[in-house]
């Protein structure tokens, strides 16, 4: 695990101390070591950079590591889990090793089988390889996007690395706000690929590699695994079969994750992913394993009674975290000034304490992350049947009476995600042009609110990934899952814990995020995943027996963080701030009406809008930070 940082440039400048100040910026992702590659051609100069976490062939994988003649260059982030394996087939036919680190088994795969070699990976990472013997640059992306890449490639400098932070400081121009990056953050709360915050600095999509032709200037952006989605074969077996693979692959997936040098714990929120990884993980060693639960002071959000009983179940040392407002005030700034772009994901706030807490004990965690996408368990999932029953026997114009009837009844004044919360999310949602979906993870404003937030009006803020990517669908379980992977899952969850673990040098991996579980659960049957009102049915019941009776059925709060409350309260005068007439008409990015009214009714309490003035309140502490400091 580490950091990659890049830069080819067609004009003379000097790229060992660039390079060496790009590495410099993500330390927090790699303090155990570093490396650098520079090399000046006539026409070009090429530097490559790392930041090492040592995590597995703690002597022996320094990088960047070049091929015996010197003439292929790699430097990596992350993890190759099927990494013995392959380095077995290679040993096979007779190829050498210097060391025992994945690094090594990455470059010699790609000396034996070229490109072709990426779509036999199971990891996570993000890395690039300098090819001279072609004259190439390729940089690739892991099938779900765990580890990140940003890039830009504009007036013959093109520069990446594995955080905004260190590409935005060797622009050789400021980059201004995107309008679409703009639009997506206020109408998700995140910005996912292959979009950023800025105008010029795009993120490399997941399951995708990066072509460079350094002679010609030319970019090609390439999917790795092109196999295509409807050439999966069908699950002919029965339930208990499907029972019975599901639990093979999930312990076969945290054996693979579970590979290291260094100590390995879980987070254990007591919820059904979390529990089930734990327990894997604990079958699977002989001495006792270390879990890290977070609670919350304010009962409402706590739920650590649940990963007590977990953790007494498997016998581990367990780690029991309290947090309150204080101790998550005071790294608010370090926190969302790490994302380096808008990002308003409030539960990153404690992912990140209970990093910092689990680091204390060891170097890697195994988290439950996936699982909901994987197997089925959002409770948005039922939104489809509920929308196309619901669309089918009610008029739309009897929608909009009951929508307008309904609004005064379910109105929320203050930061209580509960039933009433729900219900008016459900009726907010319901769509008559197949919309809908769009509408649910849109967490922050609808798109008819995004034209009244914002000064430049939008058009089809998801065309992209409605057209580009086909995700137009959304009339199955298996349409709404490809959305979520890949605009949910790659610019929210997977950020969030990136971000917020390497920001304490700690590794989080995803046993649930592997390409076999995945292929796998596409290939069942609906009610396989999701059985009258049993979400993830498959997986609980694949467990079911390991735990007391009807733990897997009990609701999940999640990682909730009651910030709608700390706005009228610690964050109100702040907040006062950024939503000031001068402020904001100087920006001249939001209507001041409407911005004014939204924040003045959170902040005396008339309405709940949590979500949307949380996501103001993220976007002009970045702002502040990155265009008035």
């Amino acid at each position: 695990m580490c950091g990659i940082n890049g830069s080819l440039i067609y004009k003379e400048r000097s790229l060992l101390e660039n390079i060496n100040s790009m590495n410099n910026l993500i330390i927090h992702r790699g303090p155990d070591d570093d490396g650098v590659f520079v090399e000046k051609n006539k026409e070009y100069s090429i530097a490559l950079g790392m930041r090492r976490l040592s995590i597995i062939d703690l002597s022996n994988g320094t990088q960047p590591m070049n091929s015996d003649d010197g003439k292929v260059i790699v430097v990596f982030n992350g993890e190759i889990y099927n990494y013995k394996l392959l380095r077995s087939k290679l040993k096979a036919k007779n190829i050498g090793f210097k060391t025992n680190s994945d690094t090594e088994v990455l470059l010699k795969m790609y000396l034996e089988f070229g490109v072709d070699s990426f779509s036999q990976l199971d990891g996570m990472f993000a890395f690039s390889i300098y090819d001279k013997r072609v004259n190439k640059l390729f940089i690739a992306r892991d099938y779900f996007g765990e580890k990140p890449l940003y890039y830009s490639n504009i007036d013959e400098n093109f520069i990446w690395g594995s955080e905004l932070k260190s590409v935005k400081s060797q622009l050789n121009f400021y980059p201004e706000i995107s309008k679409k990056g703009l639009e997506l953050f206020f109408s998700l709360t995140y910005i996912p690929a292959p979009y950023t915050i800025y105008e010029g600095v795009s993120k490399l999509e997941s399951n995708n590699y990066l072509e460079y032709n350094i002679e010609e200037k030319k970019l090609l952006i390439h999917q790795i695994d092109e196999k295509k989605e409807n050439e999966k074969s069908k699950f002919k077996g029965t339930f208990n079969q499907a029972k019975q693979k599901t639990k093979e692959l999930v312990e076969e997936s945290v054996h693979s994750r579970s590979i290291s040098d260094v100590p390995i714990g879980t987070f254990l929120s007591g919820g059904v992913d979390s529990s089930i990884i734990s327990h894997c993980l604990a079958k699977n060693t002989e001495s006792k394993i270390n879990t890290f639960s977070i609670g919350f002071e304010k009962k409402s959000f706590d739920e650590t009674d649940k990963s007590r009983v977990v953790a007494k179940l498997i016998n581990s040392n367990h780690h029991e975290f309290i947090i309150n407002e204080k101790s998550l005030f005071s790294n608010l700034d370090e926190i969302l000034e790490n994302f380096d772009e808008p990002f308003a994901d409030a539960s990153a706030l404690p992912t990140f304490l209970v990093s910092q807490k689990t680091r204390e004990y060891v170097k890697v965690a195994l988290t439950g992350d996936g699982g909901d996408e994987v197997f089925g368990g959002y409770n948005k999932y039922y939104i489809n049947n509920i929308n196309k029953n619901y669309t089918y026997f009610i008029p739309e114009i009897a929608h909009q009476l009951v929508k307008k009837a309904a609004s005064p009844l379910l109105k929320t004044k203050d930061d209580n995600r509960g039933f009433r919360f729900k219900v008016k999310k459900a009726i907010d949602s319901i769509d008559y042009n197949k919309n809908f979906y769009w509408n649910i993870i849109s967490l922050g404003f609808k798109e008819y609110e995004i034209n009244k937030l914002l000064k430049n009006q939008s058009s089809d803020i998801f065309e992209y990934y409605k057209k580009d990517l086909n995700l137009n669908k959304s009339e199955s379980l298996y349409d709404l899952r490809m959305i979520d992977k890949h605009v949910s899952l790659e610019g929210d969850m997977l950020v969030k814990v990136d971000r917020t673990s390497m920001l304490t040098s700690l590794e989080c991996r995803a046993p649930f995020l592997n390409k076999k579980i995945w292929n796998f659960t596409n290939s069942l049957p609906d009610n396989y995943l999701i059985h009258k009102r049993s979400k993830k049915y498959v997986l609980k019941e694949a467990f079911k027996e390991v735990f007391p009776s009807n733990f897997l059925e009990k609701s999940k709060k999640g990682f909730g963080v009651p910030v709608g409350d700390w706005l009228r309260a610690s964050l109100k005068e702040e907040l006062i701030k950024y939503s000031a007439k001068d402020f904001v008409e100087e920006q001249n990015l939001f209507n001041y009406e409407y911005i004014s009214k939204l924040v003045n009714n959170h902040i005396k309490g008339l309405e709940d809008n949590t979500f949307k003035v949380w996501s103001y309140y993220c976007f002009q502490k970045w702002y502040k930070k990155s265009f008035l400091n």
